[in-house]
Order: C-alpha cells, then sequence, then structure tokens
C-alpha cells in the first residue's frame, strides 16, 4: 500500500474516498469491510469518511460528487447557496448535475438530475464542482413553485453582481420554451433595478399612477455640498421626492434597523420629502399607499425643489 499517496488523496478530498480509489492505493476488500460501519463512516454506497465524526455539508458536497462521478457539479439549491444567495432554499438535499449519458436517480440525501446543457462558468475549488452563478439561479428557480420566491432570487443574484442580467437571459433563453415561461417574470423584476421583491411591488404600483412620473431606481444623491446621501428606493428628479421601503427581513438586528430609518433623516435636512413605507402596507393596502404617494408627490411639486444630486446607477 503506498500510504503517502493514499493520504495526499484524502487531504484532497477531505478525508473521503469511494471504494474504487482506496482499492486503488492498495486498501484490501477486508479492510474495507472491517472499517466501515466501526471506523469509517459510509456516507453514501461506497464513499466513506474517514472517522465517525458526523459529516459536515462540506464532505456532504464532495461525497455527493464522489458518488455521481468525476463529471459530477454541485447545482440547484446547493449551488445557489454555496454562491451566498440567501433567497434559495437551505435544504439537506445535495442536487447534483450530470451530462448524458449518466443516467438520473437519488441515492440518500443526494438527487441527481441530468441535463445536456453545457456551463463553461463552473467553479472549481479543490474538490469542490459548482455550476456557474447564473445556471445556479435558474436551475434552482425551476425548482421553485412561487413568483415572489423566484423574483428574490433573481434580484439578489443581480444586485450582488453574482450573475447579469445578459447571463440570466441567455439561461433562459436555452431552457425549453415551457421550462422558461414561468422563469421570465423574475428575470424582468431583476431588469429593473429593485434591489429587494417589496420594491419591485412598489415600482410596479406606482406605474399603475396618473399622477406619479417614472421614477429612478436607487440613484447616487448628493446634497449641495457634495456629501453622499442615502440612496432611496424610488427617486422623482424633478421635484425632490424620495420613497422608501423599510423592511426588518434585510436587517439583521435591531440596531440596522433604527439606523438605517434615522438615515432616512439626511434626506429630510437636505429638503428631500421622504414617504416611508412597508412591504405590509404594499400588499395589504395598495390604494392607500399609492394615495400617499401622489399626496406627497403634489406637495413636493408645490415647494422649491432642494439643491439635490441624483446620478443614475449603472445598468
Amino acid at each position: 500500500m503506498d500510504h503517502s499517496a493514499l493520504n495526499r488523496l484524502l487531504a484532497g478530498q477531505d478525508q473521503l474516498a469511494t471504494r474504487q480509489q482506496l482499492l486503488a492505493h492498495g486498501v484490501s476488500k477486508a479492510t474495507i469491510r472491517h472499517r466501515a460501519g466501526r471506523q469509517w463512516r459510509v456516507l453514501l454506497p461506497s464513499v466513506y469518511q474517514m472517522g465517525m465524526d458526523q459529516p459536515t455539508p462540506r464532505r456532504r458536497w464532495i461525497a455527493a460528487l464522489l458518488h455521481a462521478g468525476p463529471r459530477s457539479v454541485l447545482a440547484g439549491s446547493t449551488a445557489a447557496r454555496w454562491h451566498g444567495l440567501d433567497s434559495a432554499i437551505d435544504e439537506t438535499t445535495v442536487r447534483v448535475v450530470v451530462p448524458p449519458p449518466l443516467r438520473p436517480r437519488r441515492t440518500g440525501f443526494v438527487v441527481i438530475r441530468r441535463s445536456m446543457l453545457f456551463d463553461s462558468g463552473v467553479r472549481t475549488v479543490g474538490p469542490v464542482r459548482v455550476s456557474s452563478p447564473a445556471r445556479a439561479v435558474v436551475d434552482h428557480a425551476r425548482e421553485l413553485h412561487g413568483e415572489r420566491q423566484r423574483a428574490a432570487l433573481f434580484i439578489e443574484a443581480v444586485q450582488k453582481d453574482l450573475a447579469s442580467v445578459d447571463e440570466l437571459t441567455e439561461w433562459l433563453s436555452r431552457l425549453r420554451t415551457r421550462d422558461a415561461a414561468a422563469l421570465w417574470p423574475a428575470l424582468e423584476a431583476a431588469a429593473t433595478g429593485s434591489w429587494s421583491v417589496p420594491e419591485h411591488d412598489l415600482l410596479e404600483l406606482v406605474s399603475t399612477s396618473t399622477v406619479l412620473p417614472e421614477p429612478m431606481m436607487n440613484p447616487i444623491l448628493t446634497d449641495e455640498f457634495g456629501r453622499l446621501l442615502v440612496s432611496p428606493d424610488l427617486w422623482w428628479d424633478d421635484v425632490g421626492f424620495a420613497a422608501m421601503v423599510h423592511s426588518k427581513r434585510w436587517h439583521s438586528n435591531g440596531e440596522q434597523w433604527d439606523e438605517t430609518v434615522e438615515r432616512d433623516g439626511d434626506l429630510v435636512a437636505a429638503g428631500v420629502i421622504v414617504a416611508g413605507v412597508t412591504p405590509r402596507r404594499i400588499s395589504d393596502k395598495p390604494a392607500a399607499v399609492l394615495a400617499r404617494l401622489e399626496q406627497s408627490y403634489r406637495t413636493a411639486e408645490a415647494r422649491p425643489r432642494p439643491p439635490v444630486r441624483a446620478i443614475a446607477r449603472a445598468a
């Protein structure tokens, strides 16, 4: 047995190995049978972890890839979470995609899907292979059933610069028409420049108004002295009026929530009229929200515009 080669293999795979790899490095069948379940944890058929510790998420990913074969990559929700998308479902199932002629199947905690679509953006970090961000988003969106969940996923991917609108468009265009049909609205939401689903809901509500012109989305604002101001969700530059969506979901603690609300005061101090709304109000009482925005716009229109400069963000 070549112990040094075996140790290098295990070190490169987080102390995991397949039966075939162990045999190739001189470990006998008898040794594998004896240690499996006693000294080695069997994570999947013919995939062993050296030691009996509870496997980490990373070891589960590696085990899934070893089980599915060298052409497999993490996909769907697993890949989306790996890329840091908080809107992706956090599940114990590890999702993997393989090319033909490999077959789809489910074994233990692994779901293997087959796809003919080539992904040139696969990320490889040590023994972990992951779908490109754009493919991960599109694949996971197909797993979701709610329109708002899909929109949140697309919006977050674009706002975090993990995938561009063009990259997402390309992946949607590569799907069969019936598979892509339910995903286009989510892409359209991300393409507006919205930073969240509630913000997109507000934009859609505003678009129904006969009073409000089309607003700017999340512009860069500076006061008359060139100081940077908080970026409003919606901005009507003709009158210097801002709308802000305040949602505690996007803040990890109460202090961050308080700071965010207090920052509206910077806009008020610069002479901006600010209308704050919540996601619940937008959802439950859209007519009342729209009426208040329209009244605030008229109020802003009736006073001198403040010396605030707005620059549109790059698409």
